[in-house]
């Protein structure tokens, strides 16, 4: 696959990697999802630097970009660039160096890349695509919740979010290794709410490929086009955790399964229990 007419900015790169990113070659598939998962990133850092956090040689970059009929990378980082100049808060901003070493400082980077997470989630999150998730978690007798790896911890909290607000969650545990007994319970009538971030833990996409299987409805909630999760699910919702020196928190995760469980409540005509 190379193209002629390259794509004409951010948005058009985006939908290109939707219809055609499956046909990569491996290598460079995960330069695209690097890209799409870190989009400042690309837009302020040099080709070495993007080359030597993803583990590719810079020349990879370069035939990644002449694929999509880019002359080279910075053709195509300049794309990055106009997204970065045309959004509407400041994303130059860059998080504090680590060199300072009081907690103080670290919780402040932290801070400061957890607003970066929400803002972005507000560009990103489909409106319609959010209301189409809540209706099917509204409608399914029970939701499984699979998570794993760094976003088991935001899988267990949609299981007490859903459980407190009186919707039946079951967390994918795996417990005793029974992760793909417990999955297997699922059914049409049932969804699954999968959430995973790069690197993509294999366990949720080996469980979500028996829920597809069963054909239960999956939600996704991921971090950009080229995610497995995004072609597996009926319904996915973009959405990017910040990194503070290669830390990633999950503060806009944990406020979307909020959001989520309270909107299907409200459609349930539940009412919100106390301390959630």
């Amino acid at each position: 696959m190379t193209l002629t007419m390259p794509p004409r900015d951010f948005e058009d790169f985006k939908g290109l990697m939707a219809l055609e990113g499956d046909r990569l070659p491996r290598r460079l598939k995960e330069v695209a999802r690097a890209l799409l998962t870190s989009p400042d990133e690309v837009a302020l850092s040099t080709a070495a630097q993007i080359s030597e956090k993803i583990g590719v040689q810079p020349s990879t970059l370069v035939r990644f970009a002449q694929v999509f009929g880019f002359r080279g990378f910075s053709d195509l980082q300049s794309l990055f660039r106009d997204r970065l100049r045309e959004t509407p808060f400041d994303h130059r901003s860059r998080i504090a160096s680590l060199n300072s070493k009081g907690t103080t400082a670290l919780f402040d980077g932290f801070a400061q890349a957890a607003n970066k997470s929400f803002e972005q989630a507000r560009l990103t999150l489909d409106a319609e695509k959010v209301e189409t998730a809540v209706a099917n978690l509204a409608d399914a007798s029970t939701v499984y919740i699979v998570a794993s790896g760094r976003s088991f911890p935001a899988g267990a909290y949609a299981t007490y979010a859903f459980g407190a607000l009186g919707i039946k969650a079951v967390l994918v545990d795996q417990v005793g290794g029974l992760g793909k007994t417990q999955i297997n319970a699922s059914s049409l009538n049932d969804a699954v709410l999968a959430i995973s971030f790069t690197p993509y833990a294999p366990e949720t996409l080996g469980l979500i490929d028996i829920a597809r299987t069963n054909k239960t409805p999956i939600i996704a909630i991921t971090d950009n086009v080229m995610s497995p999760l995004a072609s597996a699910a009926q319904i996915w919702l973009e959405l990017s955790e910040a990194d503070y020196a290669s830390f990633r928190s999950l503060s806009a995760t944990f406020a979307l399964i909020m959001a989520l469980s309270v909107a299907v409540a409200k459609k349930r005509g539940l009412e919100k229990a106390d301390g959630l």
